[in-house]
């Protein structure tokens, strides 16, 4: 490709709205122009690396026996009426009436569609296992778009979905799915790691994320560097602390903290260290019940999932409005805990081994030093509800917990019949009788990934592409295109030279200077360069560079293209 028959369309300054390096990047370097909030066009040089993503995708998941189709965007209603999700999804799912007034919705993911595929066609079990996937254009109405094409509204996805006669059989293609992405994403380059996950939304019993590892990431990942362990961090167990708890050395005081609303102020008012409070926490309680209290050690934090899971509690869980906790407490949040509530208490592990700490009086300015757990309150239901931390136990018992920061890129699901069931997917068994079909589920966001590469490969010059997903793999670079018919002569040839030989090369022909030409190869992220100039020409000279090197290397004019072939092309 030569450039002047190219898009090229980058910007010195990135747009005020953009938060994150990979939306400032994107736009600076032309592969995006935002339409519309969290809808982007995708600029031809953007579209080069989402293909690229695609094919990699698409050579893996053929690999691993799956089968491509493409299901429709526009979806009707009936289908999710069926399973529940057109009430349940939320304002995320685009809802919308056509013009006979039949309700529609844009597709922010296909399994009522794919379901409906198989309860018409699958039969037999002698038809089972299938695995089916599309890569298609995906639609969810964030309420905040944001970060560009890391939290869109539009987006494409590689979606995949199986059927199978037995859960035994559905845990064999998560295992095939397991290891086509880790392939996926090992081709594409990337820094990455597969956590276990909560199933969210899409429910089912099992599941992994895979994320892209950056300190930007919106995700916490605790893993063991000792271990194979690694879970997202609303999902890892925080274990229950080695010894048992002290007895009771102190009174139960009652300690005026006037203008003390947080853990921190606490424990700076009552010079102490924050381990030695507790924190509480209410929850609205399941059907109208009562709301339910929740006691954390006061350095940690509650766990959202976990806690979702408490008995009584509202799922998907609500913080208890001010008015519902001042009824329940007679106090004001700031100054809540146990010692005279009536209602449910759930307390973490690690505050259970605690003895003489301190906690909400239930008056307004009031603590209590000294609360003992039995003695001051009835001993409370204990459960793992708080986020892991760096230097926790590891849950496999092999070491200590890190922490680090990811960007979901995939996610797998052992879905078992959450949908099949709905829907009455049944196959004839062995046996000749109806059985409900086992289903797993299996996602890749095309364009997220994008955005995940640049946010781990990048510097002040711009992006760094792996090489199996830039735009192109080598930009040729002449000095002074207009004005020498040997550097024209010179890079023409070894464009066409490498263009032949397989190789994705773009000859900058735009007769830029030298400063806006390098600017903007380095900005778009092409990972090698060639450039060629008259003083080079007449030394019998040119100039390597690749993205990440500090300096050029010179090689001599005759050895330049067995060099760049070594370097570029597949063994």
């Amino acid at each position: 490709m030569r450039a002047s028959q190219f898009y090229i369309s980058t910007l010195k300054e990135a747009p005020s709205d953009a938060e994150v390096v990979s939306h400032k990047l994107m736009t600076r370097a032309g592969l995006i122009k935002k339409l519309s909030a969290g809808i982007y066009n995708y600029m031809p040089m953007g579209l080069r690396v989402i293909r690229k993503v695609e094919n990699i995708i698409r050579e893996e998941m053929n690999r691993a026996g799956a089968v491509e189709l493409s299901m429709p965007v526009v979806q009707p209603s009936e289908l999710w009426q069926e399973t529940g999700r057109f009430d349940k999804m939320g304002d995320e799912l685009l809802r919308f009436k056509d013009r006979h007034e039949r309700d529609f919705v844009i597709q922010p993911t296909s399994e009522e569609v794919i379901t409906d595929i198989a309860r018409q066609d699958i039969r037999s079990y002698r038809q089972l296992p299938r695995n089916l996937y599309q890569i298609q254009t995906k639609f969810r109405d964030e309420r905040r778009p944001r970060f560009g094409v890391m939290r869109g509204r539009e987006f494409t996805m590689k979606d995949a979905y199986s059927f199978h006669t037995s859960f035994e059989d559905l845990q064999r293609e998560y295992q095939n799915m397991f290891a086509a992405y880790s392939r996926i994403f090992t081709r594409l380059g990337l820094e990455f790691r597969a956590v276990a996950a909560d199933t969210g939304a899409i429910g089912g019993t099992g599941s992994h994320e895979f994320h892209v590892i950056a300190e930007t990431g919106e995700d916490a990942l605790a893993y063991c560097p000792d271990s194979d362990f690694a879970a997202n961090v609303e999902l890892a167990e925080a274990v229950t602390p080695s010894g048992s708890r002290a007895t009771a050395t102190e009174a139960l005081t009652k300690v005026h903290t006037p203008g003390v609303k947080t853990i921190e102020q606490l424990a700076a008012f009552l010079k102490i260290d924050v381990t030695r409070t507790v924190k509480a926490i209410v929850l609205e309680g399941a059907d109208g019940a009562p709301p339910v209290l929740l006691l954390l050690r006061g350095d940690h934090a509650l766990n959202e999932v976990k806690a979702g899971k408490l008995a009584g509690v509202l799922s998907p869980i609500r913080f208890a409005s001010p008015a519902t906790i001042r009824e329940a407490f007679g106090a004001d949040p700031g100054s809540l805990g146990p010692v005279g509530f009536k209602g449910k208490v759930v307390m973490d592990r690690a505050v259970a081994v605690l003895s003489d700490f301190v906690i909400g009086a239930n008056e307004n300015d009031q603590h209590y030093t000294g609360a003992n757990i039995g003695r001051d309150f009835a001993e409370p239901e204990i459960a793992d509800i708080r986020n892991v931390v760096e230097g926790d136990p590891s849950p496999d018992g092999k070491g200590l917990l890190a922490i680090c920061r990811g960007i979901e890129v995939g996610h797998i699901f052992q879905l078992r019949t959450k949908y099949s069931e709905a829907m009455g997917c049944k196959y004839i068994g062995e046996d000749g009788k109806e059985h409900v079909m086992e289903m797993g589920c299996y996602g890749v966001g095309v364009t997220r990934i994008v955005g995940a590469a640049i946010e781990q490969n990048n510097d002040a010059r711009g992006i760094i592409w792996p090489d199996a997903i830039a735009p192109f793999q080598l930009v040729i670079a002449p000095m002074g295109w207009s004005k020498s018919e040997a550097v024209r002569a010179e890079a023409t040839k070894l464009y066409e030279s490498l263009s032949a030989a397989g190789i994705e090369v773009v000859l900058d022909d735009r007769d830029e200077r030298p400063g806006v030409m390098f600017a903007d190869w380095e900005l778009i992220g092409v990972p090698h360069r060639v450039v060629i100039g008259d003083r080079g020409l007449k030394e019998g000279q040119a100039e390597y560079q690749g993205r990440r090197d500090a300096e050029a290397t010179k090689l001599p004019l005759a050895e330049l293209e067995a060099f760049v072939k070594a370097k570029l092309l597949k063994p």
